[in-house]
């Protein structure tokens, strides 16, 4: 679906490469910022992850809403979801992975006048409770904002040794060069974007070659090299013990992200 009922940074039409996707679930925009939670099939844990949030009262400074990759084990019935606070549910419907439910995410929430986005994975592995230091960053001028279990008053708990060495021996340090910014920890969806940064005409991050994995990648280089300001910030990230909740399969799926990291950082995806 292509749209262009977004008026860019510019003032000019944006013809923006979207994703089919339903709108089960919107009550509308009740503040300026929104934290966007991509999900599929996270039965339990996104219910978790939801009650951590009504916790820390994250709705009462953003409002929620849940980007669906197709969920087939019934945990996102609307009735349910706005017990928690969610005021809105997306369900991509068009092709595509992470990167095309962002896409969804990421249009939806500008087009409603969002100032700012928080992204945090649905598989409750992030603790919620930082959320509203992302988005003091973003009231500050900050325009990307990623979480970081490395930098210092940050926690890694049970991370898998071999993800633990391909972010900082691999990803991170690639994608710092590539960069100029150093980054720490760049594969966790623990995000938050400025509403101008996304518009930029040179991002252009509504395009069908985010298909995958290749927009977080893609973002953490080409915002830092445009001049953006980013920052990091220290965060819990906790893997079950015995469980390592991704989507990610653990030879072809590490080899892709890995193909996507290189493609990237060789400036592949620029606009």
């Amino acid at each position: 679906m292509m749209s262009d009922s977004i008026t860019g940074a510019t003032g000019k039409l944006a013809n923006w490469q979207v994703p089919e996707m339903k709108t089960p679930l919107w009550l509308g925009r009740q503040h300026a910022w929104c934290v966007v939670v991509p999900v599929i099939n996270e039965g339990a844990r996104i219910r978790s992850l939801l009650a951590s949030m009504q916790a820390a009262k994250i709705a009462d400074i953003a409002d929620i809403v849940i980007v669906d990759g197709g969920s087939t084990d019934g945990s996102l019935a609307p009735d349910a979801l706005q017990e928690l606070h969610v005021r809105g549910l997306l369900v991509k419907t068009g092709p595509g992975k992470l990167s095309a439910q962002l896409r969804c995410a990421y249009a939806f929430a500008l087009e409603q006048g969002y100032e700012g986005i928080v992204t945090i994975d649905g598989n409750d592995k992030d603790d919620p409770v930082a959320i509203p230091q992302f988005i003091d960053a973003l009231k500050n001028g900050v325009d990307f904002v990623q979480a970081s279990r490395f930098v210092k008053g940050g926690i890694a708990q049970n991370t898998p040794k071999i993800r633990d060495f391909a972010i900082r021996f691999i990803h991170a340090p690639c994608l710092s060069v590539a960069s100029g910014f150093k980054w720490t920890d760049t594969t966790q969806g623990f995000r938050g974007y400025s509403r101008k940064m996304l518009l930029d005409q040179r991002i252009a991050p509504f395009r069908d070659v985010f298909v995958g994995y290749e927009l977080l990648a893609y973002l953490s280089y080409r915002a830092p090299k445009l001049g953006f300001k980013c920052l990091e910030l220290p965060t819990a990230r906790r893997y079950p013990p015995g469980e390592v909740p991704t989507k990610i399969s653990s030879v072809r799926g590490n080899l892709s992200v890995l193909q996507v990291l290189f493609k990237t950082c060789l400036g592949h995806y620029n606009a």
